[in-house]
């Protein structure tokens, strides 16, 4: 995500709870990203943890996206 989308994101999720709850697990999916890859060793089971959590990492940001859009769609 851009710098804008982040900031709309963050201006839109004051009066859209959908948003914000995505925009809350997707900072959530990355910081647990970030920590596994932290570490100076993943084993088979933290590979498999680490894809699964990009996956939903990423679901999240489509379903973002698609409210952005949809936003963006009303405010035409």
């Amino acid at each position: 995500m851009d710098q804008r989308e982040l900031d709309l994101i963050q201006r839109l999720a004051t009066h859209d709870q959908e948003l914000k709850a995505l925009y809350d697990e997707h900072l959530d999916l990355k910081r647990q990203v970030e920590s596994l890859r932290s570490k100076h060793y993943l084993t088979a089971a933290d590979e498999v943890e680490m894809k699964r959590i990009q996956k939903l990492k990423l679901a999240s940001k489509d379903r973002m996206m698609a409210i952005l859009q949809r936003h963006q769609n009303e405010a035409r």
